[in-house]
């Protein structure tokens, strides 16, 4: 063929054919979506603090805390329906993140999923953050880091299943609530922002009935004590599924986690 240039032929990451039927999955929610701005200037000032009291904490494990912290207090906001008539409403709070891991010279996002986020402290989840991003994997078969060996095995089958085979076994999952916390958790928090600088908000596609993205902090003019202060901002993108949540109660439990994140909870 003429008018083709050169061109480089590289094989297919394995990982990413779970993430292509998740988006498939994740196009048939209902999912509302929210952009906010959150102050983050003290919190950020706090932190830096911390760290120098050698305190083993960070941004990320803390935002985690506050996420759980509001959750914890609108707990319908993570339920995930069973049939047409049932809701489930789990007490536990299991957030899934993303580490990002090297294999073979690349840089692969496995899930990780942090159990009873409810239960631990701001340093047990950074702990537990730099021992999934420690863990030692065998290739990107590893879909999920922490995962039990029978379900390594399995998702080494899965990836060279027929994709309808695939959407099929998808199809099952969704259907259980149960299926759906065990291996993915019920709230979702991906930090692509914090890879590098965007000004503005991520849109992501999800699975989880409750879904962050978490953007770029940049610094802008803010209002304190009716003054001009230049201030820092984080954009956050919230999926809420309108299946199991209206928008009032949706709202107050997003509004819980504004004042969390601006008052700096667990920090002072």
């Amino acid at each position: 063929m003429k008018n083709i240039g050169e061109y480089q032929i590289e094989e297919f990451p394995m990982s990413r054919i779970s993430t292509i039927d998740i988006g498939v999955a994740g196009l048939k929610k209902h999912h509302i979506k929210a952009l906010i701005e959150l102050d983050v200037t003290e919190p950020r000032n706090l932190i830096r603090e911390k760290k120098k009291l050698k305190e083993k904490i960070n941004f990320n494990s803390w935002l985690i805390k506050c996420i759980s912290h509001a959750v914890e207090e609108f707990k319908q906001i993570q339920g995930i329906r069973k049939g047409k008539r049932k809701l489930i409403i789990f007490d536990d709070i299991d957030i899934s993140i993303v580490i990002e891991r090297e294999i073979d010279g690349k840089k692969v996002p496995l899930p990780y999923v942090i159990r009873k986020t409810n239960e631990k402290s701001i340093s047990d989840i950074s702990n537990e953050i730099k021992n999934g991003q420690k863990q030692s994997i065998e290739g990107e078969e590893d879909y999920v880091l922490g995962q039990e060996k029978k379900n390594r095995i399995f998702m080494k089958i899965y990836y060279y299943l027929p994709g309808f085979i695939r959407n099929l076994i998808w199809k099952c999952i969704m259907r259980s609530p149960m299926l759906i916390k065990q291996n993915m958790g019920t709230v979702m928090i991906t930090s692509v922002g914090m890879v590098g600088k965007i000004n503005g908000w991520v849109i992501p596609v999800s699975i989880h009935p409750l879904c962050f993205a978490i953007g770029s902090i940049f610094k802008k003019p803010g209002i304190v004590n009716d003054k001009i202060e230049v201030r820092e901002y984080l954009y956050i993108t919230v999926l809420v599924d309108h299946d199991v949540i209206d928008g009032a109660p949706a709202v107050r439990a997003l509004s819980k986690l504004t004042k969390l994140v601006e008052g700096g909870y667990g920090l002072s």
